[in-house]
């Protein structure tokens, strides 16, 4: 095993998720100005995080299961709506040009 390449700052460290109110003792390298006092009385370098296994939706069972089926039927209501706004479309420049060409042979009379 090669001594040079392992960190030398390995210690405890407390993680606290403020967002879930929850904290855990464990063992880091990672760096803080930060301390706290732990419930065993001793004071260990403190590093906040925004997400835990505590606030994280998959732990949680909070997490949202989308159905594709829903997603299928919403695209194609989508499609359908697209494919009619398209027709409509092409309905009334069909009529434009109608009226256009009536007008156009009117002014030649």
């Amino acid at each position: 095993m090669k001594k040079s390449i392992h960190p030398k700052e390995y210690r405890f460290v407390v993680f606290s998720d403020e967002q879930a109110n929850y904290s855990f003792l464990t063992r880091s390298t990672a760096k803080s100005e930060e301390t706290i006092k732990w419930t065993d009385g001793k004071e260990y370098p403190l590093i906040k995080t925004q997400i835990s296994s505590a606030s994280h939706p998959f732990f949680t069972g909070e997490e949202k299961i989308i159905d594709t089926e829903g997603r299928v039927d919403r695209f194609k209501a989508r499609a359908k709506r697209a494919e009619a706004l398209k027709t409509s479309l092409g309905n009334k420049a069909a009529k434009a040009a109608k009226e256009a060409e009536k007008k156009a042979s009117k002014t030649e009379d």
